[in-house]
């Protein structure tokens, strides 16, 4: 506190009682808040004023209108990954299966390296090259590939 004084700062004292006065905010008299009602309102049932439930013939105590929501299936459960469309470079490369390909990865920033073989298969994140040479399958990141030379 006296560091307070020290800086030029006075704390606003009550002219009666020699104490600090802070900013109080005047007390209202409190109303009772009326309970939210569901976005719909159930037919039958009244409250009383007393506090109870009213229920008239042919309804069912506490009943609550519902709705389940569903999830919408797709025609084809577990069907072809939007991905492998050929207007992706994975689908297209799908189509080209079986063919020969020299296949080129960049490594690093500024290094190439090449592949060839024949493409064997395509998954969404990678090639298999079946190597020429060696007659290896060669698993590739898709991710790396810069260029793809396919024979014809």
């Amino acid at each position: 506190m006296d560091n307070m004084q020290d800086m030029g700062y006075q704390m606003p004292y009550s002219p009666a009682a020699q104490q600090p006065f802070y900013n109080q905010m005047p007390t209202m008299p409190m109303q009772p808040i009326q309970p939210m009602t569901p976005m719909g309102t159930v037919t039958g049932i009244t409250t009383t004023p007393a506090g109870g439930v009213q229920e008239f013939p042919g309804t069912t105590s506490g009943a609550m209108p519902t709705s389940i929501a569903s999830v919408p299936l797709p025609s084809e459960q577990f069907g072809e990954d939007p991905v492998m469309d050929t207007e992706y470079t994975q689908g297209y490369l799908r189509t080209q299966i079986g063919k020969k390909v020299k296949v080129e990865f960049l490594l690093g920033t500024s290094m190439l390296v090449d592949r060839e073989g024949t493409l064997v298969d395509v998954g969404i994140s990678y090639i298999i090259i079946n190597e020429v040479e060696t007659d290896d399958l060669l698993l590739c990141d898709i991710y790396s590939i810069k260029f793809v030379r396919i024979y014809f």
